[in-house]
């Protein structure tokens, strides 16, 4: 099931900027105007979508609403066959999508096409697994609560929430949408997806291939826009039975608006690798240095501080040292190592955490600091200590700190006091 340029182009408003999705049609929003997409590794403009308005986000709800009734007596079997079909043109037309992320969010051109069969990859898991559990009840009986005999049996099974609003990230904007949305269907729920501004158009390109599979008008909408625009009258929503999102603070205040709607959080995290003195080092370094520098550092279950043991610290310093020394860096065309990160602002935030630490005494073993415009290549960062902010906060880029311990138990005690996740 091979779709064609042409079909990618029905996507496009005739112009540069690219289409909403409501109701199994692509549009062009009301309110005129665009969202510009910045390529990070240009700081150019890119693409641009729909600003879309807030009686386009009632609508694509109440299309979503009406659509997941007829959708919920949609027999398991068929949603999965659906699912199937959907993966099955993911794979054939992987290469525009991961083009596209090369230039929204400058990931690595092998690293973007390997995003794409992966999340192919998951919807067929997503089919498969979820016929079986979905089809799976639980036989209940009284005399579970006190004073009761077996005499009355329940059977408990699962039904659909509802709509669910999908909120992914710009890093891996197709993988952590189709990890939203595939569950969603395959539960009998419909989607809204509001795709990350940088990864907009990679979003979209992925709905287009649920579109080609046949997808049911309504099931899944997609509407882009300004978050300080539509962002809180999306999470707000009274349509809205459950959110699923992956980002950072913005998360916290969902959750505060959110009231009793069921949501799914992943908000970052400060995970750490803990390196004992009994350890092999070798292969403790070199698992930390791809851990923490794979797409510049860029993901949320990234390597982002090493606790080790001072006894072994001055052998495993170096190790990391000589993997990170291999590690290319430049543009994601290229597929270099390490790529310009998501945005200038993301970028004077790191450098922000390095110079607090360089300030602070951290010793920079990589050399002297070295960045042109979003492009900042990898820094380890020896002899951190907890007085300095990147020993607790998450630089979400190509930077490695390290801290030295005397026990593991200073270790332990050093990461259960961060008040970001651990992974």
């Amino acid at each position: 099931m091979t779709v064609s340029s042409d079909f990618y182009e029905a996507v496009r408003d005739g112009g540069s900027a690219y289409k909403f999705y409501l109701d199994g049609e692509w549009k062009t929003s009301t309110s005129g105007k665009h969202v510009k997409i910045i390529n990070p590794s240009t700081n150019a403009p890119c693409f641009s979508v729909q600003a879309c308005t807030q009686q386009e986000v009632d609508a694509v709800f109440q299309s979503a609403k009406k659509a997941q009734k007829a959708w919920a007596r949609t027999p398991l079997w068929r949603r999965a066959e659906f699912l199937h079909r959907v993966a099955a043109v993911m794979r054939e037309n992987a290469q525009p999508i991961a083009d596209v992320l090369v230039q929204e969010v400058a990931k690595p051109a092998v690293d973007a096409y390997t995003e794409v069969i992966r999340s192919a990859d998951l919807i067929s898991y997503t089919a498969e697994e979820g016929v079986r559990f979905f089809g799976e009840g639980k036989m209940l009986t009284s005399d579970s609560f006190p004073g009761q005999d077996r005499t009355k049996l329940c059977l408990v099974s699962k039904v659909p929430l509802g709509v669910v609003l999908a909120i992914p990230p710009f890093n891996y904007p197709v993988n952590l949408a189709v990890s939203k949305i595939a569950p969603a269907l395959m539960a009998g729920n419909s989607v809204v997806l509001k795709p990350p501004t940088q990864g907009s158009v990679a979003g979209l390109l992925m709905v287009q291939c649920f579109a080609a599979a046949g997808l049911l008008p309504g099931l899944l909408n997609c509407v882009t826009g300004r978050g300080s625009e539509i962002g809180d009258y999306l999470t707000t929503h009274p349509l809205a039975a459950a959110i699923s999102f992956t980002g950072g603070d913005t998360g916290l205040d969902i959750c505060r608006k959110a009231g009793m709607v069921p949501i799914q959080m992943e908000l970052g995290g400060k995970d750490a690798a803990i390196v004992c003195q009994d350890a092999d080092v070798e292969a403790a370094a070199r698992h930390i240095a791809k851990g923490a520098f794979s797409y510049s550092g860029q993901r949320c279950t990234a390597v982002k501080v090493v606790l080790v043991h001072e006894a072994v610290a001055d052998e495993l310093v170096p190790r990391v040292l000589a993997a990170v020394k291999k590690m290319s860096v430049g543009m994601p065309q290229d597929n270099a190592h390490i790529t310009p990160v998501i945005s200038e602002a993301s970028a004077n935030f790191i450098e922000g955490l390095v110079k607090d630490a360089e300030a602070k005494g951290a010793t920079l073993c990589t050399g002297p600091y070295r960045r042109e415009a979003n492009l900042i290549w990898p820094v380890v960062l020896d002899h951190v200590t907890p007085d300095m902010r990147i020993a607790w906060e998450e630089p979400f880029g190509p930077v490695l700190p390290i801290i030295r311990v005397k026990s593991e138990e200073e270790a332990v005690e050093h990461v259960n006091a961060n008040r970001l996740a651990l992974q």
